[in-house]
């Protein structure tokens, strides 16, 4: 019989309060602050994305200025 590596799943990642680390719980936990990032990283594609559309809220503000 050969020796053949486990196909079983690692149990769910517990992060430092042993609480699924992808659960959504509310107030000041180490899951807030992932889905806090993951959430600015969309907020910062979607505005790369708004941005190169040609509707750039950065770009507008200067002309208003005077730049």
């Amino acid at each position: 019989m050969q020796n053949r590596p486990s196909t079983d799943l690692p149990p769910v990642a517990k992060a430092y309060n042993g609480a699924d680390r992808n659960a959504f719980l509310f107030g000041f936990n180490p899951q807030a602050e992932l889905w806090n990032g993951r959430l600015a990283m969309i907020g910062f594609v979607a505005y790369l994305a708004w941005d190169l559309a040609g509707y750039s809220v950065v770009r507008n503000v200067l002309h208003i200025v005077g730049y």
